[in-house]
């Protein structure tokens, strides 16, 4: 789901400092109060800036067969493949007391594949790159490695 920005989420400028990482939490925290979360009650919510500066949101969507379940990171992806697509140029996820907490293993993977290495992830330890988060990571263009010509 697309959201409207709480705000102004970019100033003049670019990079870090470019963004309101501020109104992207809140972003986060808003959507995150519409987490389902029958089971673990860990509700869980995501913001992005994209490309062309809009903000795209994700909460955790549970199901009864764990395996199957949504993290919020999967959530605002979708949201962002079904509003049209771009890139994803800075990232923040909340957890209910509003605090940062760290995509899993898989979610680094997906926001890798669509904000690349120089996304810039609201982490734990500040605002560092999706390069620093996931170095070395696994992306589209290694796909057509190792494979023999026939």
């Amino acid at each position: 789901m697309t959201a409207e920005p709480p705000g102004e989420v970019t100033s003049p400028g670019g990079g870090r400092d470019a963004v309101d990482w501020d109104a992207l939490r809140e972003a986060a925290q808003q959507v995150m109060r519409r987490a389902y979360v029958p089971y673990s009650r860990y509700p869980v919510g995501a913001a992005a800036l994209t490309d062309a500066g809009d903000v795209v949101v994700g909460c955790n969507v549970e199901n009864a067969a764990y395996g199957v379940t949504l993290c919020a990171e999967c959530s605002l992806v979708s949201a962002l493949i079904t509003g049209g697509g771009g890139r994803l140029v800075a990232f923040t996820c909340v957890d209910s007391r509003g605090e940062q907490i760290m995509p899993c293993g898989r979610c680094r993977q997906l926001l890798w594949e669509h904000g690349g290495p120089e996304l810039l992830v609201d982490s734990v330890a500040g605002i560092c790159t999706m390069n620093e988060v996931l170095p070395g990571a696994f992306g589209p263009e290694d796909l057509g490695r190792g494979q023999r010509e026939t």
